[in-house]
């Protein structure tokens, strides 16, 4: 299969909705945050690389977005927008790091080398949680909030769609998959609808492997942060 760069070639795009949620933002009709990507189907295909940034900005004891995406190869930034210091890190499949320490009104780029589910907390303020999900292919999209996604620059052929969202079963994820032919006019799918019946949120240690400490009643933890 031809491929072509970035840019050029056809859109697929379509929505998202998520069901039995108990996620607040969700109840409201929030959708945002499911990643899709395709990826094609012939072996022999090669995909190109397209190097990009991304960032994750920790404010307001948040990382922002919560979900982002990006393909093997590209690089995250984390700018902390807060007046104190944070210590993004990740132990988790897609790729371990830890950037330590830094203050504010800086940031620490992190390159990503294998696709994965890269789950970032701060090993200082246990609420703060994100998702950087590195994909194969330069053929994907995070959806908005009402749900919608549009995967731009896709070279007509057979591609295998992949979906990933937090807060869903593997399971039910892998049974959303399908493999799709993508016209030179581009595709249209119908509405995706994901179940979020069965997750149950897990708590999480900080950097070391141990408890985060109780926040004080102001809502802080130790060291003033």
């Amino acid at each position: 299969m031809a491929q072509a760069p970035a840019g050029r070639g056809a859109s697929v795009g379509g929505q998202v909705e998520l069901t039995n949620s108990q996620d607040s933002a969700a109840r409201k009709h929030n959708y945002s945050g499911v990643v899709l990507w395709l990826q094609p189907v012939e072996r022999d295909a090669s995909v190109p690389v397209v190097p990009r940034h991304v960032e994750m900005r920790q404010q307001n004891k948040h990382f922002t977005p919560h979900v982002v995406a990006i393909q093997v190869g590209g690089t995250a930034d984390f700018p902390n927008l807060d007046p104190i210091y944070h210590n993004a890190f990740s132990k988790f499949s897609g790729q371990q790091f830890d950037i330590g320490l830094y203050p504010p009104e800086t940031s620490k780029p992190v390159p990503f080398h294998r696709p994965g589910i890269v789950q970032v907390f701060c090993s200082i303020h246990a609420t703060m949680s994100g998702i950087i999900d590195v994909v194969p292919t330069p053929w994907y999209d995070v959806t908005k909030a009402d749900g919608k996604f549009n995967i731009a620059g896709v070279p007509p052929g057979e591609y295998q769609l992949h979906i990933y969202h937090e807060r869903a079963l593997p399971a039910n994820l892998q049974f959303l998959e399908r493999r799709i032919t993508v016209p030179e006019g581009g595709l249209k799918l119908p509405l995706i609808s994901i179940t979020e019946t069965g997750f149950v949120p897990a708590d999480h240690l900080d950097k070391h492997g141990m408890p985060y400490p109780k926040p004080a009643a102001d809502g802080t933890y130790m060291g003033g942060h």
